[in-house]
């Protein structure tokens, strides 16, 4: 199991902060595939991605154990 975090609009789409998911092998590409199908992520795909606390790609390979965080553009002034 991975940790994943949802931070701001990704927080209130997902209904929760954190979920724990089967994704030990997957990439983050794949895990986003599968989080899409799971909730109404729309923004999901503009998130920034770190993998235990450091920004990752989609190609970066997730191991049990590891906390994935999407976090997702901000605006403002």
């Amino acid at each position: 199991m991975i940790n994943v975090l949802f931070f701001a609009d990704l927080r209130e789409a997902a209904g929760s902060e954190k979920v724990s998911v089967e994704a030990d092998g997957l990439s983050v590409s794949e895990l986003k595939t599968k989080l899409l199908s799971s909730y109404e992520l729309n923004n999901l795909d503009h998130a920034m991605v770190a993998v235990n606390e450091e920004y990752s790609q989609d190609d970066t390979l997730l191991k049990r154990g590891d906390v994935v965080a999407f976090i997702p553009p901000v605006s403002g002034g």
